[in-house]
């Protein structure tokens, strides 16, 4: 990586704390604020008015950094770092759909779960569309062997399988200050090393500039994030920032290795299915509550110590990502 990519990362930083700067004035104007729920842990009950929808710092910033650096450097932007700009802007209207459903009917709940999923399939086909017409294929790379499987016809489905669990994956992240844009971040940096590495990838030496511009992004926005919080990213951020890693996976056909590059909303999202699976069937919940973290913090644990410790699992989970690629060629 040459020092002047570094830029990318430097100016999404920047764009981000002057975003930031412009944005939270605005979302508390706007009494556009945190609902807590009420069965939730208590010691959540002072974060209720925080601003939310905050994920606007960072969806702003991303694009900013990443077409700043091309224009300063001469290069042209092509249709990955489009993508990779585009598609979460896209999926974060979902997300403020739900949030600005939340804060206009005070509820901590905001689109039923049949609306969201049905937006969430829709724009992942539409994202499947694009993606085919760019000559993506149907194959991705079997980790720890470097093989591929061609998916064929059903390619379409696992596709939207991913984008919509991602999505959901980063969205119950998002319950702690710094936990979802920390865990992201150390997603992005382990992708980075990976387009970096392994150049014969399909798209990855045009994916680290716009990659790069999202840490610098996602950094500046962990300025405002961090515990005790000043905002919140809201659904429109965690919308946002699953279907980047959604994307990127998709891009470079390693589908199957996010399940450890996003380790830490795969186990989120598995703890809420698991729970909800067993109240179900055995009426009893196997957590305090859903998802993991929450469980943590019901259990005396501080916030900030299970954040931590969720950021240093992530980072254990992306190196075993980055080891699986080893025998990739």
């Amino acid at each position: 990586m040459g020092i002047d990519q570094i830029l990318a990362a430097v100016l999404g930083f920047s764009a981000a704390l002057l975003a930031g700067q412009f944005v939270i004035p605005y979302l508390r104007s706007q009494r556009i604020g945190q609902n807590i729920r009420n069965d939730g842990p208590k010691s959540h009950q002072s974060k209720a008015g925080t601003p939310v929808m905050g994920g606007v710092i960072f969806i702003i910033a991303a694009p900013v950094g990443t077409l700043l650096y091309c224009a300063v450097t001469g290069i042209k932007v092509n249709a990955s770092q489009v993508t990779l700009l585009a598609f979460p802007i896209l999926y974060a209207t979902l997300g403020a759909i739900d949030d600005y459903r939340k804060v206009r009917t005070g509820r901590s709940l905001g689109l039923r779960a049949r609306e969201k999923m049905a937006l969430q399939v829709l724009f992942a086909a539409l994202f499947m569309f694009f993606v085919s017409t760019q000559g993506r294929g149907s194959s991705i790379i079997v980790p720890f062997t470097g093989a591929e499987l061609d998916l064929g016809i059903f390619y379409g489905i696992f596709v939207i399988f991913v984008v919509v669990g991602a999505g959901n994956g980063v969205n119950l992240t998002d319950g702690l200050d710094g936990l979802a844009a920390g865990t992201t971040t150390i997603s992005l940096l382990g992708y980075l090393y990976i387009v970096k590495v392994y150049e014969s990838l399909p798209n990855a030496p045009a994916l680290s500039t716009p990659v790069l511009a999202w840490i610098g992004a996602l950094l500046g926005f962990l300025y405002y994030n961090r515990h005790p919080a000043k905002v919140f990213m809201g659904d429109t951020g965690s919308n946002a920032l699953g279907a980047l890693l959604a994307a990127i996976a998709i891009l470079t056909r390693t589908e199957l290795v996010l399940v450890f590059m996003a380790g830490i909303p795969v186990i989120e999202a598995l703890s809420d299915i698991a729970q909800v699976f067993s109240f179900q069937l055995f009426g009893k919940r196997i957590l305090k509550m859903a998802p993991l973290h929450h469980h943590f913090e019901l259990l005396g644990i501080k916030e900030t110590a299970i954040v931590r410790a969720f950021w240093i699992a992530q980072a254990a989970l992306a190196l075993v990502g980055i080891f699986s690629m080893a025998y990739t060629g």
